[in-house]
């Protein structure tokens, strides 16, 4: 009888694990250059990196970033596509992996690129309209048209890429106080005050912060204490740590490059990413680099470099942690895949599994709950 038991209970504790180790993997996409449905929902076993196709969307225009709501029931995506660019919202059924789209609206500004949201509100960065909308939530999750348009002014001493704003990220402060947002065309880190029940003055300027002219800021992300904000620059690979605090202050406290010793080719820094034990910051780099470099956090916020890899496709445009943290995903926009890396939580180091989800531009990897 004891053997029965213990059988019985071994295999409901594995049964728990492997349950325990299994998320979903959305992946948005460009649909533009290839075939491809939109939005797409995989089944991603932390444990062992396998994975399987669950659904996707139909015929959504190139929802190339996404944002999940907290309760795991709704997706909000950009539709990057020039003047006629828009925002949807979808439903989300996170056990069978079904998108069920809810409705679409003018993101009244060209290229949206980035989007956050929370239980009000979804807040979107237009990169080449230069400015920052707000979208009021519906209680059945769909989006009302643009209740506030923020508008950057300005250019930077790069011609060809700074020859006016452009709106690259929109982040929440990790109380949501704030929302920090990154002009890549000015060179600056703008902080805004949030009021999210406000009817359409959900943001209000607190200040801004002037980073290395030419540096294109893109995307940041937040110590796991708050306490220090990372930044990646695109135009020039400079990584920028900032001092934060609770009041939305915020102050460079140092410099350095993602650029090997040496290298001559094209740059173009993409996505910034912080395990999730907050020990180890990745940083992705596109064009002729096509690498992720890794960096030990130190205590005192400063950056000691890890290793630098290929990310072994072209355009690493994006790339997720799976919330385990054994795994690290690129996804390529040129090459069409996505390579699974396995990842040291000891080391920080990556390594190829050889594991590759084949997949029209994947440009936004997002790891839910099922």
């Amino acid at each position: 009888m004891k053997k029965i038991y213990l059988v019985l209970f071994s295999a409901l504790s594995l049964t728990m694990v492997n349950a325990q180790n299994k998320f979903n993997l959305l992946v948005g996409t460009y649909t533009n250059k290839c075939q491809s449905n939109g939005i797409y929902v995989y089944e991603f076993n932390a444990a062992n990196g396998d994975f399987k196709l669950k659904n996707s969307s139909e015929n959504v225009i190139s929802p190339s970033y996404l944002s999940v709501s907290a309760d795991n029931k709704f997706i909000y995506a950009v539709n990057e596509n020039g003047n006629q660019s828009a925002v949807s919202a979808f439903g989300y059924d996170s056990v069978s992996g079904k998108v069920k789209f809810l409705n679409s609206n003018a993101s009244l500004g060209a290229d949206p690129c980035h989007l956050i949201n929370d239980d009000k509100n979804v807040i979107v960065a237009n990169y080449s309209g230069g400015n920052i909308v707000v979208f009021k939530k519906n209680p059945d999750g769909s989006i009302t048209e643009v209740q506030q348009l923020i508008q950057h002014e300005g250019k930077g001493p790069n011609a060809a890429r700074q020859e006016k704003a452009h709106v690259h990220m929109v982040m929440f402060s990790p109380d949501k106080k704030f929302v920090l947002s990154n002009d890549l065309g000015l060179d600056k880190v703008f902080i805004y005050k949030y009021n999210p029940t406000s009817k359409n003055e959900m943001l209000t300027l607190k200040g801004s912060v002037d980073v290395k002219p030419g540096s294109g800021p893109r995307h940041l992300t937040f110590s796991k204490d708050g306490k220090f904000v990372y930044l990646v620059q695109e135009l020039d690979g400079t990584l920028t740590t900032l001092s934060y605090d609770k009041t939305g202050n915020l102050k460079v406290v140092a410099e350095t490059s993602i650029l090997p010793k040496g290298f001559t080719g094209g740059t173009g820094a993409a996505a910034i990413k912080i395990s999730p034990d907050g020990n180890f910051l990745y940083v992705s780099d596109r064009v002729d680099a096509n690498s992720i470099s890794v960096y030990k956090i130190q205590k005192d916020g400063s950056l000691e470099l890890v290793e630098q890899q290929s990310t072994l496709g072209k355009g690493p445009r994006d790339f997720a942690i799976d919330p385990t943290g054994n795994y690290l995903l690129v996804g390529h926009q040129y090459t069409n895949d996505i390579i699974v890396f396995k990842r040291d939580k000891t080391t920080g180091k990556i390594t190829d599994t050889g594991k590759r989800i084949e997949l029209c531009s994947p440009v936004g990897l997002v790891f839910t709950k099922i």
